[in-house]
């Protein structure tokens, strides 16, 4: 296998009609905010007829709660004893992805800068941790055609026997250029503030002692520095089909 994937530019075709994965596979993507993990993962996942979870949505969720019902969410104690009172439940389906809390609608308030600026605190709590863990782990292997999980952890805890692990990079001012485009209104920041936002978040993320952001062993890393969108997808597409070709024929 090419040890530096993408990292060069490509001419890509993008297709309209569904790649189809030969055997179902489980598919790791992890890496920081910004590196366009959320974008490729639904978008692969799309194209091969797998399920999709975003498991950052996850602790964002969670996190939205504990603020919702006047947690302190520095209070590491306070955050671990309320940690299995709201239920999650997220959708799977990339053309439509869902995230519920206690029944209600969460995709577009897990979303506020007031979250984002929470989240690390809140899942740097290992009760938060273990709970939303077995919740991922759950959902994975009950998915019937395969599924591309997104997070942080996904290679190297949460799914560690995963088919494929990717971890995506980018600089850090391709990384902020992205996130602030993504940001809307009141929550748009200019380029040097969401670039330290997102260092800072590295650091929290790198360093918590409960499964930090990390790449796997045996994960492949792609540099989306220099790549489009789909030129990303396609070296993704690309490796998944390898890795569910090299699980059919192991299982014949």
């Amino acid at each position: 296998m090419d040890p530096a994937p993408c990292t060069r530019k490509v001419f890509v075709t993008v297709e309209t009609a569904a790649r189809t994965a030969p055997a179902a596979v489980i598919v790791a993507i992890d890496g920081p905010a910004g590196t366009g993990k959320s974008s490729t993962s639904k978008a692969v996942a799309a194209k091969l007829g797998l399920g999709y979870l975003d498991t950052g949505a996850q602790y964002r969720a969670i996190t939205w709660w504990m603020l919702n019902n006047g947690i302190d969410v520095n209070d590491a104690t306070a955050v671990a004893d309320a940690a299995a009172k709201p239920a999650i439940v997220s959708g799977t389906d990339p053309a439509a992805p869902t995230i519920t809390v206690d029944g209600l609608d969460a995709a577009g308030p897990i979303r506020t800068q007031e979250v984002t600026a929470a989240v690390s605190a809140v899942s740097a709590v290992p009760e938060v941790r273990a709970l939303i863990t077995d919740l991922q782990r759950s959902i994975a292997t009950a998915a019937p055609n395969g599924i591309v999980v997104e997070g942080r952890d996904i290679g190297s805890t949460v799914l560690p026997d995963a088919d494929l692990k990717v971890f995506l990079t980018a600089s850090p001012e391709a990384r902020a250029a992205r996130r602030s485009g993504e940001l809307k209104g009141k929550e748009a920041a200019d380029l040097a503030a969401t670039r330290e936002a997102l260092i800072k978040r590295d650091t929290a993320d790198s360093s918590r002692k409960t499964s930090p952001l990390a790449k796997a062993d045996d994960a492949v890393e792609v540099d989306t520095t220099e790549l489009t969108l789909d030129q990303v997808i396609e070296c993704v597409v690309t490796l998944i089909e390898g890795a569910s070709a090299e699980k059919a024929g192991l299982a014949r």
